[in-house]
C-alpha cells in the first residue's frame, strides 16, 4: 500500500478562557491547498465544533481529528498591532501576543530542518509528554494516519476578548481541561506555536 506524506506549515494558537470554551486556531501559511486557516472550539460542556473554510478543509480535518459537530464558514486571520484577529460567523477573538516563551527560546536552539522531520519528532515526544501535559509530538490519527508536530518557537498569548455563538468568552485562562481533538493537546499555557506539521496517510 502506497503512503502519502503531507506538511502543513503554520502556526497553531491556544487558549482557554474564562467562559469555559478553548479554542485552537490552525493558520496554515504552506500547505497542500495553499494558505487556510480552521478552528476548534471545545466550549464548557466538552462539545467539541470544527469551523472550517471549505469542504476539502472539514473532510481532511474530520479525517484526522474527532468533533461533535462541523461547520464550514468564512475563516480569516489577520494580524493586528499586539497579535491576530480570528473571525468567523461564530466566534470573534483577539489575541494579544507577547514575548518567546523559555520553551520557544529552547526550540530556537534546534535547527528547523532537524526540529521538523519526523525522526526528531518521535526521539523527543517522551520529553514532551512530561514536560507539557497533554501534549505529543507524534501519534496515531484517525483512518489509519500517522502525525508528527515539529515545532519551532513558541511565543506567549497574554490576553484575549472576543465571542463564541453571541456569548462572551471571558478573559484568558489556561487550556484546562485539555481539548480532546486528537491523541494531542495544545500547551496548558495559552501561547502561539510555530509549527510544521506532517501527516502520513494511505494514498
Amino acid at each position: 500500500m502506497t503512503r502519502v506524506r503531507e506538511r502543513f506549515t503554520g502556526r497553531i494558537a491556544g487558549v482557554g478562557s474564562t467562559s469555559g470554551v478553548r479554542v485552537v486556531v490552525g493558520r496554515w501559511d504552506d500547505s497542500p491547498w495553499g494558505a487556510f486557516a480552521d478552528v476548534m472550539v471545545e466550549d464548557a460542556a466538552d462539545h467539541r465544533v470544527l469551523l472550517a473554510p471549505s469542504e476539502r478543509v472539514r473532510d481532511f480535518v474530520a479525517a484526522t481529528y474527532s468533533f461533535d459537530e462541523h461547520v464550514i464558514e468564512p475563516v480569516a486571520v489577520e494580524d493586528t498591532d499586539d497579535g491576530w484577529q480570528v473571525s468567523t460567523p461564530s466566534l470573534s477573538l483577539r489575541l494579544v501576543v507577547g514575548g518567546r516563551t523559555p520553551l520557544g527560546a529552547l526550540l530556537g536552539l534546534v535547527p528547523d530542518r532537524l526540529a521538523t522531520s519526523p525522526g526528531w519528532c518521535s526521539l523527543v515526544d517522551p520529553v514532551a509528554r512530561v514536560v507539557l501535559r497533554g501534549v505529543r509530538t507524534r501519534g496515531t490519527a484517525g483512518n489509519d494516519r500517522r502525525e508528527w508536530y515539529g515545532a519551532t518557537s513558541v511565543v506567549a498569548v497574554s490576553a484575549i476578548s472576543g465571542g463564541w455563538r453571541g456569548t462572551d468568552l471571558g478573559t484568558l485562562t489556561p487550556v484546562d481541561p485539555p481539548c480532546r481533538f486528537g491523541f494531542s493537546s495544545t500547551p496548558h499555557r495559552p501561547s502561539v506555536t510555530s509549527v510544521v506539521t506532517t501527516i502520513e496517510r494511505s494514498g
